[in-house]
């Protein structure tokens, strides 16, 4: 037999390793992109050898998606911490009334007698001032309607946004805060439903209560408040703080003391978007809180717009 050459031997050994490698598994394995080659590469197809190895570099993508971007089996719930849209609330039950003392009392015997009504009249004003209500409403988990004039809210429509966006009840308190009870119906009607279109333009929502300047609405302006679904109310337990001048002394401490002299279960409290009023606040809260007394949700009052 011819010897063969070194050359020639190492091509012969070459070709039968190749034809070797081609014979096994049927297929040529799928290689990672950017993965280096290696013994890897050449195991059985499955699942398994798809997920790169501990070696391999850190520049190669997964295979696999990630967990946000799997959709959900059907059947399954969605891997969403909640089940309910973003901003979903739910219900608040009727739970009270007003009497005809404009004092709110509960529909049953269930709900808590020993409360009172939170409000605020003639804004919006001020942002920093209005900020800094809520910021003490929320501390003692307090809500509150806030009466609105029309041509403030023309004036700072982002004043009354913001009212709404820190979870205030807006209500509706005429356009010019005049004296109602001697106007015609029809500059009444005006008045009124002026701010109630303005009010829903600005926020998607209408007010279901309202209370006519001054507290003087007369017959007229009780009969155009329900005409609009709207739960007409004055006051029964007076802060006085619109009485009080810029330069009084502890005129904070007189709002605590006039709220409190005129306590009783189901007080619908009037107070003003003031300085003072705002930095007695707290104090206030606190007080009644002290006293045994909880704030009503404005949204468990029954209005004639939820009979309908």
């Amino acid at each position: 037999m011819k010897k063969v050459g070194k050359p020639t031997a190492a091509f012969l050994l070459a070709a039968l390793l190749l034809a070797s490698c081609s014979s096994e598994g049927g297929s040529t394995p799928v290689q990672t992109p950017g993965a280096s080659s290696g013994p890897a590469q050449t195991a059985a197809a499955s699942p398994s050898a798809a997920l790169p190895t501990a070696s391999t570099s850190s520049a190669v993508p997964s295979v696999l998606p990630s967990t946000s971007s799997v959709p959900a089996a059907s059947g399954l719930p969605s891997p969403s911490p909640s089940q309910e849209p973003a901003g979903a609330e739910s219900p608040i039950p009727i739970q009270y009334q007003m009497n005809s003392n404009y004092d709110i009392k509960p529909v049953d015997g269930n709900a808590n007698k020993k409360v009172v009504l939170l409000t605020f009249d003639d804004g919006p004003k001020e942002a920093a001032m209005i900020n800094t209500i809520f910021d003490t409403l929320d501390k003692h988990q307090a809500k509150a309607i806030f009466f609105v004039n029309g041509y403030r809210v023309k004036e700072h429509p982002e004043l009354l946004k913001l009212i709404q966006e820190r979870g205030g009840i807006i209500g509706n308190h005429s356009w010019d805060h005049i004296v109602l009870k001697k106007k015609p119906y029809a500059e009444v009607k005006k008045q009124i439903e002026d701010v109630q279109k303005i009010v829903k333009d600005v926020t998607g929502e209408t007010p279901v209560f309202f209370r006519p300047p001054h507290g003087a609405g007369g017959d007229v302006g009780k009969k155009v408040a329900a005409e609009n679904g709207l739960l007409y109310m004055t006051w029964s337990n007076g802060s006085l703080d619109w009485t009080m001048k810029e330069k009084e002394a502890g005129k904070p401490d007189k709002i605590v003391k006039n709220v409190t002299n005129q306590l009783h279960a189901g007080s619908n409290i009037l107070m003003h978007e003031l300085p003072w009023t705002v930095e007695a606040l707290d104090k206030l809260l606190t007080t009644l809180e002290g006293k045994g007394y909880s704030f009503v949700d404005p949204r468990s009052i029954k209005t004639p717009a939820a009979a309908n």
